[in-house]
């Protein structure tokens, strides 16, 4: 299996594995990028951070990650990521639950104008 790399507006991923029961990629958000304010109805999310910082949006709270650390967002979930810093921000996301298509990405806010 080739690893996919899907370039973004805030940065790009690499899918290191897309099985039936779980997805993985490996995420980089570029300095000062944000993804867009989403949840799922199909899957959770662990993410792990590898490199930088991420500032996590969790429903109504703001939390910050490094190196090292890691954060769960449930199902359902009013989530988020940002880079705050200057270096890229490095973390592994896996994925659990049903379905792990892009389509169960429901956009609440959106910097570059996705729906």
């Amino acid at each position: 299996m080739t690893n996919e790399t899907d370039h973004r507006p805030w940065g790009h991923y690499t899918v290191l594995s897309d099985e039936k029961d779980h997805k993985v990629k490996r995420i980089v958000v570029s300095p000062k990028g944000r993804l867009s304010l989403q949840r799922h109805q199909r899957r959770c999310e662990h993410w792990y951070v590898i490199r930088g910082e991420a500032l996590v949006t969790l429903n109504e709270d703001k939390i910050t990650k490094k190196a090292g650390e890691y954060i769960d967002i449930p199902l359902g979930a009013v989530h988020r990521v940002e880079n705050p810093g200057s270096e890229d921000l490095v973390f592994i996301e896996i994925q659990t639950g049903d379905y792990f298509g892009e389509d169960d990405i429901e956009r609440l806010e959106d910097d570059y104008g996705r729906k």
